[in-house]
């Protein structure tokens, strides 16, 4: 109970104080920063060594791809039987396929599952969602935006340079590996920035202004990211027998609300940004019980 009215306090916080324009409007760009730089770096050392290095650490990152990748061309196709514009379709491709794993999933699975889940949480996130961001959020910002030719170069650079992404592949050495308390309690304290930090950059960039016009587009987006995403994670772990933790990890993370760094990709190309907005905001606040019925129906 606490951990949830930690999540409402801090998204309240951070709406707030964007209605108020308290802070700058770099606010959410400085929180995200300390926390892509600091914060899941820290997390990733702290969490990935206490897994056991077995097939089940796979799982997340294959679900994450499946479940990606079915949903993308879903969308397509419902974009295109629609008539949706290019851009409305560039937007929904984004926001309507990428899930907000991190700085939503963190937090809520925490509250659901404890820290021994987050090992699987960053697995999913950062082999899974940051790596399509990455590449596929480029090329789709890139391809309904405009021709320009996709540097694929400086894509793997950026993958590579990632910090969260470094620490990940280095963490992935110590499974299994025990720090000396002082690194532990380094690193801890680090890592729990995250939580309260991530919200309130999400209640910051909280919009909830749709045009009539885009309800369509915007129903498709949210259902297919809140609906359609855990369902295919459901039935994949279904067809593998899997019942595990990693698989039900990987079906929560699933049901996650619109990732907000895509909407801001999507924004920053023009493609549809206020419907983009939109999908994020409420879809947000709808994964809290979206995914409070998923967890009834796997745990």
């Amino acid at each position: 109970m606490e951990n949830f009215a930690l999540i409402f306090a801090a998204l309240f916080i951070g709406y707030i104080l964007n209605k108020r324009e308290v802070f700058s409007k770099d606010a959410p760009l400085i929180l995200n920063q300390f926390i892509l730089y600091i914060s899941l770096p820290a997390m990733a050392l702290l969490q990935i060594p206490k897994l056991t290095l077995t097939y089940e650490v796979i799982i997340p990152v294959f679900i994450a791809w499946v479940v990606m990748s079915v949903s993308a061309l879903l969308i397509f196709q419902i974009s295109k039987f629609l008539s949706f514009s290019r851009e409305e379709t560039g937007a929904l491709m984004l926001v309507g396929v990428l899930g907000n794993t991190s700085f939503l999933g963190i937090p809520i699975i925490s509250a659901y599952f404890g820290e021994k889940a987050l090992g699987y949480v960053l697995m999913y996130d950062q082999l899974g969602s940051f790596i399509a961001l990455s590449t596929y959020g480029t090329f789709i910002s890139v391809y309904y935006s405009s021709h320009k030719k996709i540097d694929k170069k400086a894509i793997l650079l950026k993958i590579i340079k990632f910090p969260p992404f470094l620490s990940l592949l280095v963490a992935l050495f110590f499974i299994g590996t025990t720090f000396h308390p002082l690194v532990t309690s380094v690193l801890s304290s680090l890592a729990s920035t995250i939580v309260p930090l991530a919200l309130v950059s999400v209640g910051l960039q909280l919009r909830f202004k749709l045009p009539p016009h885009e309800i369509k587009p915007f129903s498709v987006a949210l259902f297919v990211t809140l609906i359609v995403a855990p369902l295919i994670a459901y039935g994949i772990s279904l067809l593998f027998s899997w019942q595990n933790s990693a698989s039900q990890i990987s079906i929560m993370e699933a049901s996650m609300g619109p990732m907000i760094t895509a909407g801001a990709v999507a924004t920053m190309s023009g493609l549809a940004p206020k419907l983009s907005s939109s999908i994020i905001g409420y879809g947000t606040l709808l994964s809290f019980f979206t995914t409070w019925v998923v967890y009834r129906l796997i745990v």
